[in-house]
């Protein structure tokens, strides 16, 4: 599993950091970072969770 971001889209809202803070972050230039691009698996339902909520789509997970 692989999170992406498309930057285009993200508002850096930090949704889906309440849901993986330590997958999620956000940076000093208040971009969205992922520190884990591929979670481990006790992250993995949090991440897929945070990729749902996210309001403008902006997340991915490819395999």
């Amino acid at each position: 599993m692989e999170v992406r971001v498309d930057r285009s889209l993200c508002e850096a809202n930090e949704l889906c950091v309440a849901f993986a803070p330590g997958v999620f972050e956000i940076d000093d230039d208040d971009e969205l970072r992922i520190v884990q691009p591929s979670p481990p698996q006790d992250e993995v339902e949090r991440v897929t969770q945070a990729v749902a909520a996210c309001p403008k789509n902006a997340l991915f997970i490819s395999d």
